[in-house]
């Protein structure tokens, strides 16, 4: 079975995997054997950066499943840029995200892969949960004191973090094809 090469940089990668897509695009502006297409993807977890192969006048970007299970999980900006000599063109840009390798380890390891939203929200909760039983939100023992946050305030920033967790499930689901999962309601 031959796998289909996209022509256009993928939303989502898996780290562990094969990347490939070719850029057809730039044939008439750009001939590959005159000028390099070169990648760098960052994060706050750090980078990388790769060059497409000249193929038959157009770019194939392929990168090594040795090299991208190396790469940290999360979503990453990308900045595409031919360059022949001292030129350079920035071609295109955008964001996308990189999936756990989950080949890595062992099979039975545990991989916590919620965004930080979804961490956040979780610990929220916990707090809400274990706080349902007490009914002191701060006292004093001993000349020392404990002061906890408001049960409002916790429950203001739970619906900050639900609101965001939502928004992106929504997005996951959209780069899945499927529905965002909410109703936009207009009135006119």
């Amino acid at each position: 079975m031959a796998t289909t090469i996209p022509t256009t940089e993928p939303a989502e990668l898996r780290a562990g995997d094969t990347w490939k897509w070719r850029r057809e695009d730039l044939v008439d502006d750009y001939p590959s054997p005159t000028w390099a297409l070169k990648y760098r993807a960052k994060s706050a977890a750090g980078g990388f950066e790769f060059t497409a192969a000249a193929d038959a006048g157009e770019f194939l970007v392929t990168v090594a499943a040795s090299t991208t299970q190396t790469y940290v999980a999360g979503d990453y900006s990308w900045a595409a840029w031919v360059e022949s000599g001292a030129e350079k063109y920035t071609i295109g840009s955008g964001v996308f995200r990189v999936l756990a390798d989950l080949r890595g380890g062992l099979a039975a390891d545990a991989l916590d892969v919620r965004t930080h939203a979804a961490k956040v929200l979780a610990s929220i909760e916990a707090v809400i949960e274990g706080r349902a039983s007490k009914d002191q939100e701060e006292y004093t023992i001993a000349g020392r004191s404990l002061k906890r946050t408001p049960i409002a305030d916790l429950m203001m920033l739970r619906a900050k973090y639900r609101t965001e967790v939502e928004s992106e499930a929504a997005g996951r689901r959209l780069l899945a094809g499927q529905s965002a999962g909410f109703v936009l309601q207009v009135r006119l």
